[in-house]
């Protein structure tokens, strides 16, 4: 790394705050472009267009930098990927028509004939150009570890039309992270800032117009042929247009009325289009986790504790309410379909509803109940429960709820209402208890970050947890290439939840409700490929 200690430090601290950013939300989105198909003809081909409503602006939609659930479902419209990832979650050929890979290293090689959208050839040499610019700490990457791994270095071989990536540590899902790498000519590396309003892509899309706070215009590229599988751009619509929509109600207005093609409703606004009886697709992410800080000197780091306030509440309550009744009990700790390890790991590794357990865990563990409150050492088990007020009424509502269920208890509890970026603030900054953080990645190996190894400002180890079965478990897995190693990671975060470092509490199902199209849906939303006009 350039520059001092005091620049490194500041520099991991900003790129993992990005990195968790983007990771800890309402929904945990990060999954990003999987399938991509484009345009056969000039201009955009049949003139059919498609309208999606998106609640906000992307902001930035630099692909080296932009990380927001946004931008990442527009640029996968615009940048093609080496490898797309199938239904269950195992790689198929993009632009890599075929691949090698150890948990070391890895070697693509590129289709020949891709292009980016100015004509020039997408080389070998551009994509080793890419990886090695996001690997370097200076470039301040968010892509780094989630699209990239950390230690990286990447080699083409233009003859062969190969890129070696090696690392020197285990990288156990090397291939399947390259889904995420959205590709730029090299040329392009340069000067990221410079797409911030504007492409020069490798996908079947090309975006044509930038209205900030109000739309976005993708008109279908030309010739394109080196989608998922080798799939070409025939059918897709000539032009999609992304509308900026920020009240769900008015898209479900708009979809209603025939204005716009697709929108996400989670709201009550789902009750009246599926009255209408508008057909949707659904994608399960985990919607709410209580993550305990673990720091010396706080309350949650006593295992008893963390025991007793799990074991006071009624999960499945909190669940129906934080959901509106229509959540579901999760099985996994935050990874997003398509991914390769999908057991179970939170049955049956969750303190069952029993307040006279948590009573007698609290007792054993030297508290008493004097007046009414839980009391150790003369000073009262008091926590306070943080979560981000951008998660809708219904969270803040199941909040209140587990915050009323400890009091009950005899526990000083306290909501804690944060702003959506400040949630990320406080988590890095310390001074919490508990929080409402559910995490979203689409491989197991990303969690690693979150639950083991240093906490911000080094690293984000957010509750500052140390599970030995889970660093031991998580390692064995890492040294097996892709899924042969998912019994392990399943085991790993199941350790986790025994240990109630953390607290999966319910999941559901993200709705893109569409009328006048089909399309099938990943972690970033509509997969490009798979977008068509249908009657209705």
């Amino acid at each position: 790394m350039a520059g001092t200690a005091g620049t490194e430090t500041r520099n991991r601290r900003a790129r993992g705050t990005r990195e968790a950013a983007a990771v800890v939300t309402a929904l945990g989105l990060v999954a990003a472009a999987t399938a991509c198909g484009g345009g056969t003809s000039a201009g955009g081909g049949d003139g059919s267009a498609v309208t999606v409503a998106v609640a906000g602006d992307p902001g930035s939609l630099s692909p080296t930098t932009a990380l927001a659930s946004t931008a990442l479902a527009m640029n996968s419209f615009a940048y093609d990927t080496l490898v797309h990832l199938d239904a269950d979650g195992s790689p198929v050929p993009g632009v890599a028509e075929k691949w090698s890979a150890t948990t070391t290293s890895a070697t693509f090689t590129i289709r020949p004939g891709v292009t980016c959208e100015d004509g020039s050839a997408l080389t070998a040499e551009d994509v080793a150009a890419e990886y090695n610019h996001i690997a370097d700490p200076r470039n301040q990457s968010p892509m780094l570890g989630l699209s990239v791994p950390v230690t990286a270095v990447a080699k083409a071989d233009e003859a062969a039309r190969t890129v070696t990536v090696t690392t020197t540590k285990p990288a156990p899902f090397i291939v399947q992270m390259a889904r995420l790498l959205p590709l730029l000519c090299k040329e392009n590396l340069a000067k990221p800032a410079a797409l911030a309003r504007t492409t020069n892509a490798s996908g079947p899309y090309r975006l044509t117009e930038a209205v900030p706070g109000d739309h976005y215009t993708y008109v279908k590229r030309d010739g394109y042929s080196w989608g998922p599988g080798g799939s070409t751009g025939a059918g897709l619509p000539g032009k999609v247009v992304v509308k900026v929509v920020s009240n769900e109600s008015t898209a479900a207005n708009l979809l209603m009325a025939g204005q716009i093609n697709v929108a996400l409703i989670n709201g009550a606004d789902q009750d009246r289009l599926d009255a209408a009886r508008v057909k949707y697709r659904s994608l399960e992410a985990l919607f709410g986790q209580l993550l305990f800080n673990q720091a010396d000197g706080r309350p949650t780091a006593d295992l008893a504790v963390r025991r007793a306030l799990v074991s006071v509440l009624d999960l499945k309550q909190l669940g129906s309410v934080a959901t509106g009744g229509k959540g579901r009990t999760p099985t996994r700790t935050g990874e997003i379909a398509p991914t390769p390890c999908t057991g179970d790991t939170v049955k049956g590794n969750l303190p069952a509803h029993d307040p006279a357990k948590a009573a007698a865990a609290l007792t054993a563990a030297g508290w008493t109940k004097s007046g009414g409150t839980w009391t150790k050492d003369g000073k009262p088990l008091t926590v306070g429960l943080s979560y981000a007020t951008n998660q809708g009424p219904q969270v803040s509502s199941a909040v209140e709820l587990a915050v009323q269920q400890w009091t009950s208890f005899g526990m000083r509890a306290t909501a804690k209402p944060t702003g959506s970026g400040s949630i990320i603030s406080t988590l890095g900054g310390g001074d919490w208890d508990i929080a409402w953080a559910p995490i979203g990645v689409t491989l197991p190996d990303q969690l690693t970050q979150f639950y083991d190894g240093p906490p911000p400002p080094k690293g984000n180890n957010f509750g500052s947890v140390a599970n030995p079965d889970y660093r031991r478990l998580a390692t064995e897995a890492a040294a097996k290439p892709g899924a042969s190693g998912c019994a392990l990671w399943d085991a790993a975060e199941a350790a986790l939840v025994e240990h109630v470092d953390i607290a999966p509490i319910v999941s559901k199902a993200n709705r893109y409700y569409a009328k006048g199209v089909t399309f099938e849906v990943d972690g970033s939303g509509i997969v490009p490929s798979t977008l068509r006009r249908s009657a209705g």
